[in-house]
């Protein structure tokens, strides 16, 4: 078995070539994020934890028309309508939703649901903490989805 000078010389490069890789690294500046001692710092279209959002007038802008959870290839949304009432208004449309639940157990942060939403009630936020060992703990309900109305963080800051 003879072996060919262009196989010896091909081998050479290859390993000529991955050592030039780790020597740059090497020698380049480290990347390093003071996570739990200051925020990290994500992309503008990352996909967090759901917001459900409000309207220039504080109210929900979800109108209860089930178009995300269609859309959701996991099913892992809930939600329950019930009407709006003139004494009563929580939504801009005839419905709200009552009971608007997400299954982080379930959810693969795909975005259809926000795509699905003809209201843009529902994005995706930057929250990324969602680690639990109790399960029960990762189906979120309304109350932790729905962001603040804007009276309160105006006057929190």
């Amino acid at each position: 078995m003879a072996v060919k000078t262009g196989d010896v010389l091909d081998s050479v490069a290859a390993i000529a070539k991955g050592l030039s890789v780790t020597l740059r690294e090497l020698l380049s500046p480290t990347v390093t994020e003071d996570y739990p001692d200051a925020p990290p710092k994500f992309q503008e279209r990352y996909r967090g934890l759901h917001v459900l959002r409000r309207d220039e007038q504080g109210m929900e802008k979800c109108v209860a028309c089930f178009l995300c959870a269609a859309a959701c290839p996991s099913h892992c949304i809930y939600i329950e309508a019930a009407e709006n009432t003139a004494e009563n208004r929580i939504s801009g449309g005839e419905r709200y939703a009552k009971v608007y639940n997400i299954d982080y157990n379930r959810c693969i942060f795909c975005g259809y649901c926000v795509e699905a939403c003809p209201t843009d009630a529902i994005t995706h936020g930057h929250g990324f903490e969602l680690a639990s060992y109790n399960t029960a703990a990762l189906v979120y309900r309304k109350e932790q989805l729905l962001e603040p109305p804007k009276a309160l963080t105006q006057a929190a800051d």
